[in-house]
């Protein structure tokens, strides 16, 4: 197992980390797994095994039982272990129990403290954006929960390219926790984090942890053109990512398929490697409803595509550009960056 530094702070992790949203399987989240507690600690020991150091949870998982089955299954190891959860969903009907007031951000958590059994939370997240809370009243709180040793370092999620720099640019003017990460989907079949948070990223020394970066299953080889789909959610019922081009995801799967039978690997690891090797990521969230479908997932850390691999995989992948960034890969490509690059690089006539 690698282990990366997590954007601009001192806090390495592992390239894969473990996933939680299957733990509990209560509500809505039972369509996603119901892994219980004697299956949680088999799975997170698999994990600890491979070299995973960094768990994520939510409290909006589950209704709390998520974080709970983590905080019971890492008794006894927690100092081996980082812990990254997440605040903003509704946890009880109240209008106030919700969002990312001070009110609401602090009694999370410490309602996440206490389910996880632990006097710290060495990752917070702001779990996606609130429109309705000043995003100085957010940080602040963050700072106080940072301050009181409660929490260790903030991160966002889902955040739009403007919603992430505008909450840097306050923490640089007023002095407040600087975000070092932000969660993000980011997969083959869902490539729009390049156009603005992948360049943002890297300009602003931050670290990208992927979820569902097997684009809740689409991606695993098992859903192919013309054969009948698997047992579960139908691709048309398929709401965490939508698919607007099925054509086009049976392409990139075609070609994940082709890729993973001459390496003897599953598409799943293809996926996986595929997205280790992409500008500015630093771990890979894997969650799994089965045992067997973790240890293929945990393989990915060690796979490593050729060149000709990773670009099929760009190619059948790849987005057009959109406006400004067609418009500066043809007027303005004598003078980027990095960041640039990173997006209107692969689009530029060589």
């Amino acid at each position: 197992m690698d282990y990366r530094q997590l954007g601009h702070s001192g806090l390495k992790v592992s390239v894969l980390t473990m996933g939680t949203m299957t733990f509990g399987g209560q509500g809505e989240f039972g369509k996603v797994g119901s892994t219980d507690t004697a299956g949680a600690k088999r799975q997170i020991d698999m994990c600890v095994e491979a070299g995973i150091n960094l768990i994520d949870t939510a409290d909006v998982y589950s209704r709390g039982a998520s974080e709970d089955i983590v905080g019971e299954v890492v008794a006894g190891k927690r100092d081996d272990l980082l812990i990254a959860t997440k605040a903003r969903f509704p946890m009880g009907d109240g209008v106030n129990q919700r969002g990312l007031s001070r009110y609401h951000l602090v009694n999370a958590c410490e309602a996440s403290l206490k389910r996880l059994r632990t006097d710290r939370i060495d990752l917070y997240q702001l779990h996606e954006w609130d429109g309705l809370t000043p995003l100085e009243e957010t940080l602040e709180a963050l700072d106080m929960l940072v301050r009181s040793g409660k929490v260790r370092y903030v991160g966002a999620s889902n955040y739009s390219g403007w919603h992430l720099m505008k909450g840097l640019a306050i923490a640089a003017r007023d002095k407040l926790p600087r975000f070092i990460s932000q969660q993000i989907h980011y997969t083959l079949q869902a490539r729009e984090a390049e156009q603005e948070l992948i360049p943002i990223t890297l300009d602003q020394g931050l670290g990208i942890m992927v979820w569902s970066p097997l684009a809740g299953g689409l991606l695993s080889g098992k859903y192919r053109r013309g054969q009948p789909q698997p047992e579960g959610r139908k691709l048309n019922e398929w709401s965490e990512p939508p698919v607007h081009d099925e054509g086009k995801l049976y392409d990139i799967v075609d070609v994940v398929v082709d890729i993973a039978e001459k390496r003897s690997v599953s598409g799943a690891e293809v996926a996986l490697a595929w997205l280790l090797g992409r500008p500015g990521v630093s771990t890979v969230i894997v969650g799994a409803r089965t045992d067997d479908q973790l240890k293929s997932n945990l393989r990915a850390a060690d796979l490593k595509l050729s060149e000709e691999e990773r670009g099929r995989l760009d190619t059948v992948s790849q987005m057009p550009l959109a406006y400004p960034y067609w418009h500066q890969a043809q007027t303005a490509n004598d003078r980027l960056g990095p960041a640039d690059l990173s997006l209107i690089g692969p689009h530029l006539k060589s």
